[in-house]
Order: C-alpha cells, then sequence, then structure tokens
C-alpha cells in the first residue's frame, strides 16, 4: 500500500527500489525527486506504465519540480512498452524526451509551497483560460491559497517581524601607503573591501558581543530556559571565524549555557592562520563542534546542549526547530531566501508567543516589502517569453564555436547505450578548443594593450593614449563575445528546460542543442588572468555597531491600502551582457566608502588605528598584562592598567598629539578610551597592527 524509498529501510540502491515499486503498482511511493533521472532506464528495459495514472504530490514545490528532474519523472512514468527486442534509436529517445515536455493526462501534480518561485508559478498554475495560452492577461494562478496572513491569524505560525531590531555598522577606511595607490577595477574592489571588513576580527568580534549580550540578558530564560538562537552569516569563512570569537567572548565573560555549534559544507581554510597549523585548517564542522560527539546535528541542537546555532546556507533554510526565538543576521537576504530564513522563527511551541530579530545588514523596509509578496496571495506581474530560446540559440549559433554537425554527432552518441562522459566529452572537443584558442589569444591581446595604455599614460603621449584606449577597447570586445557565449549557452539550456514544460516547441533542433549545451557548458574552462586587488595597506581606523531602532515592522497593516506585491516573471535566459568594468585609484575607492558608512560622531573612541598604537605599548607591560587577564573589566580600572595607559598616551603625543590631548584632558573620554583598550587587548588585537 505504501511504501519509503530510501536506504535505510530497504535493500539495494534508491532508483531499483523505486523502479520495483512502480512495477508493483504500489499505490503511495514516498520518495525525493532527484532519484527519478536514475531510474528512467531500468524502466524502459524491463516493463511499462503506459496506461497507469499517477498523482504526484510535490512538497516545498519551489526547489527543484521546474527543471530537469521534474521531466525525467514524467518520462518514467510515461514510459513506453517495447516490443520483442525493440530498441530505441537516438530520435525515438528525443521523441520520448519532447513528449515527456508536453505532459501527459495520466499524470495529476500537485505541488505544496509557502514561497512561490515565479517558475514554479507558471509551472504549476492554473489559467483561467485553460485554452488559451498563458499571457499577461492570462496569468496562472495558485489552484488554493492558505496564506501567511491566515496562518498567523488563526495561531499556526508567529508574525516573525513584530520585533524587528536593525543595527548600523559605521567604519572609516584609510590607505596606509599612499604611494603604492594604482588604478584597479571599481566593482571589484569595492565588492573585495566590503567583504574585507564583514570578515575583520573587530566587526565580528563586536556584532558577537552585541549578540551574547542579547541572548543572555532577553533570550536565554525564555521557553523554560530552553530558547534557542540562530546567527545566520554571509560566508562558510565568516561563520569559522564566528565560531571562534563566540567561544572566546563567552569564555572570557564566564557565561555559563551559552554554547555554539556551527554548520557549513566541506572545509574552510582560514587565509589568516598558516595553512600548516593544524589547530585552524582545516575547519570542519566535525573539528569545530567536537561536543556533538558523533550525533545529528539537528537532533544534538535540540538539547541543553547547545544553544546558538552559526549557520552559513546550511540549515539556513528547510530546517525545523519550534524551540528558535531569535535569529541574527548578518547577510543580505533577498526574495525566497529572505522569506525562508526569517520564517526559521515562526513555528509554534508552548511558551513561545514572540519571536526576535536583530538584523546587521539589510534594511527593515526591504524585508518588509519581501515579506508582502507572500504574506496574502503570491501573484505573477507576468509570464515568461518562450520566444527567447530561439533569439538565444541564433545569438550561440553567431559565435562559431560549435558546428551543427557536431552537435549532430554529440546527440546520435548521447542517446546510444554505449554512451559514457569521455566518449561525450571527447565529441565536444572541438568546440572547446576553438573557444579556449579565442579566448587565449584575446586576452593576450588584451593585456598588450593595456600595457601599451600604461605606458602611454606614464609618457602623457596624448596621441598614444588614444590609440591604445582604442586598442583595448577592441580587444575586450572581442573576449566579451566569449564571456558572453558561456553565460548564454547555460541560460539557454536552464530556460529552455523551464519553457519546454509549459509551450509545446516540438522541435528536435532545441532538443538537441540542450543536450550539448549541458555538457559542453562545464567544459568551457578558461584561466582567468586579473590583476587582483591587493587590500594590503588598506586599514580600518574607525568603527561602531550600534543600534538603530526595534520595532514591529506591520506586516498585516494597511492590507488593501497599498498597491499589491507581484513577482516578476523569470529573466533566466533572457541574454547575457558584457562587463563595463570602471577602474579608479584604490583611494578614491576607500573615500567613497567612507561616505557611505561614516557617520558624524565617529570619535577618538572609534579609532582603532590609534587604539592599536596604544594597545601595543600597554601589552608590553608584563604585570599590567597579568592583572587583565585574571580580573574583570572594572576590577582592572582600580590597578594598574590606568596608569600604564596614560603613560603610553603621552609616549606617543609626538605622533598623535591632538588625540592624546583629548584623552588626558577630558576624564569621560580618558575612561572611554580605557575600556576601549581593555576590549581591544582582550580580543587579542593588541600585538599586531589590525588590518
Amino acid at each position: 500500500m505504501i511504501a519509503r524509498v530510501n536506504r535505510e529501510e530497504a535493500q539495494g540502491s534508491k532508483s531499483s527500489q523505486l523502479a520495483g515499486e512502480l512495477k508493483a503498482s504500489t499505490a503511495i511511493i514516498i520518495v525525493t525527486i532527484q532519484t527519478f533521472p536514475h531510474v528512467l532506464e531500468a524502466i524502459r528495459k524491463d516493463s511499462t506504465l503506459a496506461g497507469r495514472s499517477f498523482a504526484v504530490i510535490a512538497d516545498e514545490a519551489h526547489s527543484s519540480q521546474t527543471g530537469t528532474t521534474a521531466r525525467k519523472l514524467r518520462e518514467v512514468l510515461m514510459s513506453e512498452q517495447l516490443e520483442g527486442d525493440e530498441e530505441l534509436d537516438s530520435e525515438d529517445m528525443l521523441r520520448l524526451s519532447l513528449e515527456a515536455r508536453k505532459g501527459s493526462n495520466n499524470i495529476s501534480y500537485f505541488a505544496f509551497t509557502a514561497t512561490p518561485k515565479a517558475k514554479t508559478l507558471e509551472l504549476f498554475g492554473r489559467k483561467p483560460d485553460m485554452d488559451a495560452p498563458a499571457s499577461d492577461s492570462n496569468k496562472p494562478l495558485p489552484f488554493h491559497v492558505y496564506s501567511m496572513r491566515q496562518a498567523i491569524e488563526e495561531g499556526f505560525i508567529l508574525d516573525v517581524l513584530q520585533n524587528y531590531t536593525s543595527y548600523r555598522v559605521a567604519y572609516q577606511l584609510a590607505h596606509g601607503n599612499p604611494a603604492t595607490d594604482r588604478e584597479v577595477d571599481s566593482k571589484k574592489a569595492s565588492s573585495k573591501m566590503a567583504k574585507w571588513v564583514r570578515l575583520h576580527p573587530y566587526n565580528i568580534a563586536q556584532k558577537v558581543e552585541t549578540i551574547v549580550e542579547h541572548f543572555n540578558s532577553k533570550i536565554k530564560h525564555l521557553l523554560g530556559g530552553e530558547a534557542k538562537a540562530m546567527v545566520v552569516t554571509s560566508s562558510r569563512l565568516e561563520a569559522v571565524r564566528y565560531k571562534r570569537s563566540f567561544e572566546k567572548y563567552v569564555k572570557n565573560k564566564g557565561y555559563n549555557n551559552i554554547n555554539a555549534m556551527v554548520a557549513f559544507s566541506g572545509e574552510v581554510n582560514d587565509p589568516d592562520f598558516p595553512k600548516n597549523d593544524k589547530d585552524a585548517n582545516p575547519s570542519t564542522e566535525k573539528t569545530m563542534n567536537p561536543n556533538l560527539r558523533g550525533r545529528d546535528m539537528r537532533k544534538a541542537f535540540d538539547t541543553n546542549d547547545y544553544q546558538v546555532m552559526l549557520v552559513a546556507n546550511k540549515f539556513q533554510t528547510g530546517f525545523d526547530q519550534p524551540k528558535l526565538v531569535a535569529m541574527y543576521v548578518d547577510k543580505p537576504l533577498k526574495g525566497v531566501e529572505c522569506i525562508q530564513t526569517l520564517s526559521r522563527l515562526n513555528r509554534m511551541y508552548k511558551g513561545k508567543d514572540m519571536t526576535f530579530v536583530l538584523d546587521f545588514v539589510n534594511e527593515p523596509e526591504e524585508i518588509l516589502e519581501e515579506f508582502k509578496v507572500y504574506y496574502q496571495t503570491a501573484e505573477l506581474s507576468g509570464v515568461s517569453d518562450p520566444n527567447i530560446v530561439y533569439e538565444l540559440m541564433d545569438k550561440l549559433a553567431e559565435v562559431g564555436i560549435y558546428q551543427w554537425f557536431e552537435v549532430e554527432a554529440f546527440v546520435k552518441a548521447y542517446n546510444s547505450k554505449q554512451a559514457n562522459q569521455a566518449k561525450l566529452a571527447n565529441l565536444c572537443k572541438p568546440a572547446v578548443d576553438r573557444f579556449t584558442l579565442r579566448y587565449k589569444e584575446a586576452t593576450y591581446v588584451l593585456h598588450a594593450a593595456q600595457a601599451e595604455l600604461s605606458k602611454a599614460k606614464i609618457e602623457h603621449n596624448d596621441k598614444a593614449i588614444k590609440f591604445s584606449e582604442n586598442s583595448v577597447k577592441h580587444a575586450k570586445e572581442a573576449r566579451d563575445i566569449l564571456d558572453v557565449f558561456k553565460k548564454d549557452l547555460i541560460s539557454f539550456y536552464r530556460y529552455y528546460e523551464f519553457s519546454s514544460q509549459i509551450v509545446d516547441f516540438n522541435d528536435f533542433e532545441l532538443e538537441k542543442l540542450s543536450l550539448f549545451a549541458k555538457v559542453l557548458h562545464p567544459l568551457l574552462r578558461f584561466e582567468v588572468i586579473e590583476d587582483d586587488v591587493d587590500l594590503t595597506d588598506v586599514i580600518m581606523t574607525h568603527y561602531r555597531l550600534h543600534e538603530q531602532r526595534e520595532i514591529d515592522l506591520g506586516l498585516g497593516n494597511k492590507i488593501g491600502e497599498e498597491p499589491a506585491s507581484y513577482l516578476p516573471p523569470s529573466k533566466e535566459g533572457s541574454g547575457a551582457v558584457p562587463k563595463d568594468p570602471k577602474t579608479e585609484l584604490l583611494h578614491e575607492i576607500i573615500e567613497r566608502m567612507n561616505d557611505l558608512f561614516i557617520e558624524d560622531g565617529l570619535s577618538e573612541h572609534d579609532m582603532l588605528n590609534y587604539a592599536n598604537t596604544i594597545a601595543g605599548k600597554v601589552s608590553e607591560n608584563e604585570i599590567v598584562m597579568d592583572q587583565l587577564r585574571s580580573n574583570t573589566k572594572e576590577q582592572a580600572m582600580l590597578g594598574q592598567f590606568p596608569e600604564s595607559i596614560n603613560n603610553a598616551v603621552i609616549e606617543s603625543m609626538g605622533i598623535h598629539e591632538k588625540m592624546a590631548m583629548k584623552v588626558l584632558s577630558n576624564e569621560a573620554v580618558a575612561k572611554g578610551f580605557a575600556g576601549l583598550m581593555f576590549d581591544v587587548l582582550m580580543k587579542g588585537m593588541g600585538r599586531s597592527e589590525i588590518v
């Protein structure tokens, strides 16, 4: 009657189990959709499912039901009976694939999701006029909606935006060695500098302090002491550094029952630690969570052994822990990811009547706008244009990387029983060789032209500058064509996989190119020879993290008073465009970032560069350092620590006279500065410059 396909409860592979259950006419089969592509051949060889009817119930329809796996599922369920030893040739296989794309009257789909993507609505939605094609006036709609609004009002989930606190990071950067200033790619430098700030030990340490103190004072005691929190980071490296900083802060404060686990995939090597440092690199979940002792992370987190989970993508979505009360967000959140991430908090639990979000990155108004799309009914603003696949097909052919007879030969081999990856890759080799040769030649010409331009600028030769700029432009255009080709190739494949399940193209050439593109794309590798943006001389001089406001974002307010929010149609497949990098001097980019992040009121209390100088001098006094290690901040202020700061300030007056006078002449400034010194020294940054 009911079968669950998995490796734990039955023998053999999941695909063989599924094939057996389908052939045995088991009424209800529970399986992941990813299993279907692997079972197709077994079904075709051994039996037929022709004439049977199926209902496919898909949970979390936004994830993978709109691509290749969905089509393979249909191919399995529509597989034909072969007579005798009849075999399918390449054209038969293509015909079956095209038929599978059309769908079948014998297969009904029921998809559930709280956060449908535009593609999901286009694929699963029901058109008001079923006989007319989808259009902006005949947009697919959900068959039934149980909205977020209704679920909140009926008490099944919580409104996670009721206690939303936003924080602002203010900082100032400087170029420590102006003599080495040079022109760099503006966008790349800005992005790398923003990442540098996010990973800066002082930035992470300040956020960890805010998180731990908030959890300790406002969260830990909730749910009878069982309340949990999640910290959402932007990368695996950030998660690793958060974990180290978290443990250090909790230990220094002497807090109990605030234990964090960190969740991420694979291994992480921290460039700030030597590669041969076995204690630091590589970091894995196992090495960073020694107290797991082989337990599943979900189950371990549900116990009193852990209170906080630090995540980098993993467990950010699809993780169900009703005791989660607080979330600390240090990652930009957009679209479906925004809803799914914050919704980790919305589960009901005995005694849980509110949640808390502390956001270090996102603007509250933007988060509210994302939620409005799904609060009542997610609707499309328009539908995708299927003709884009033909535009992309023509655009790809014009570049001349492949010949059509090569595509035909590839498809014939692809659909044969003797097909293997090595043979298919060899059939793609002529196209790969053309792409690689043209890319290398274009890159060589571009670098030569850039070198001539630099030389002309040094010599102030206006005529040569103009000529070289033109040469750089043409060389860049030649390489851009190849960059765009690779992007368009995968866009064509993805868009065709999606749109062909909505529109009956019945086009063998589209099907052939799709198969060829899927295999060719990952083979188009090229060495990216670009000047890296060197941030060695960039230093952080000021930093401040402060709370802006704690508010109820008012998710349910003004319903019907504001314009409805819509999901835009899928844009994948609209074609790539070449990048147009702009260059600026590094110090100019630093100034521009400072304009964005510096604030009025940044004072010497926020001045890390000066703090480093003083901390370095204080750290040379072993008696004082022993007092700091053994006492709390309040106790340390009663010992020799304040006097050692005054001595260090006096010694540095020749370099920092203005700031030194403020510390020495203003008692309030002196006390604040002493507190900063204690924090800097305790966080282990006093012995080397913060960079």
